[in-house]
């Protein structure tokens, strides 16, 4: 039996409608509307049009948005002095800088500056730290649409084998610690794992965050697996993730495919966390 598609399309177009009716209930409640602010330095295309898929879905989500957009030769006194000012205004609920920087510019001078409270991207040490701490935090986007797909396919994690592939700061390391917080056993795996496959065949929940096309193949999955793909590559035009879906879909009993699996989520997963930070910031400010 072929596995069960999670289809993220699905789930983001049921999560972007609740959470336009929380919209709603927090203008009629404050007055105004959460909104976003996406800090674009330099023209890097990818960059661009993900910044443009947000101002979109904010717009049909009747929350607020605005793109700052900034020269490639940027200093880093004028990014930083833009943030803290983002930080400042009272109609900012949050606050996402795009990546990859210009190659002058480091990711920390942006944390560095950034406030924790409108960090909706999860990129500050504060709520990295609060994450694995096991408090209340703002989670990267990505890694926190993973685990809302696990949770509306009723995938219960207590007790069971996750095995993540990937260590990055904003998606491996984060999906870990979600999985962990869920009293699942967790496995990081990474370029050094020795017998990646066999590490893998454990995992009654995979995953795949490593950012190569097709490296994860069918044999190298426990039956019965669950699969969350995160990855976003090309053979040629097209777009593939990590695991082989062909085969996958013969092995697992649930898989995200490759595109419309996690994507449509965390661009959802961004608007909750604005709301949320919002919602924070209004009771802050009685």
């Amino acid at each position: 039996m072929e596995a069960q598609i999670l289809d993220g399309k699905a789930i983001a177009k049921q999560l972007k409608e609740e959470i336009a009716t929380e919209v709603e209930s927090f203008k009629a409640e404050h007055g105004y509307a959460p909104g976003i602010a996406v800090v674009l330095a330099g023209a890097d295309p990818a960059s661009q049009t993900y910044a443009k898929q947000i101002l979109k879905s904010f717009d049909n989500a009747g929350m607020t948005s605005q793109l700052i957009a900034m020269d490639a030769d940027t200093t880093k006194e004028t990014l930083q002095a833009k943030i803290i000012a983002l930080n400042e205004d009272p109609m900012v609920s949050g606050i996402i800088v795009q990546m990859p920087l210009p190659a002058h510019l480091a990711q920390s001078m942006v944390t560095d500056v950034l406030s924790p409270d409108k960090d909706v991207d999860g990129i500050h040490p504060v709520n990295a730290g609060r994450l694995m701490l096991g408090l209340e935090a703002f989670v990267p986007a990505t890694p926190a649409g993973g685990m809302e797909i696990l949770h509306r396919a009723g995938v219960q994690l207590k007790g069971k084998r996750a095995v993540v592939v990937g260590r990055s700061a904003i998606l491996g390391k984060p999906m870990a610690m979600l999985l962990l917080a869920e009293h699942a056993t967790v496995t990081i795996c990474h370029s050094r794992t020795v017998d990646l496959g066999s590490v893998i065949r454990e995992g009654d929940v995979l995953a795949a965050c490593v950012g190569k096309a097709h490296m994860i193949t069918g044999d190298m999955i426990k039956p019965g697996a669950v699969v969350i793909d995160f990855g976003i590559n090309y053979i040629g035009d097209k777009m593939v993730g990590d695991v082989d879906f062909e085969q996958a879909k013969e092995v697992a009993s649930a898989i995200t495919p490759v595109p419309g699996g996690t994507g449509p989520v965390t661009n959802a997963m961004l608007l909750k966390n604005t709301l949320m930070a919002a919602k924070r910031l209004a009771v802050r400010a009685k």
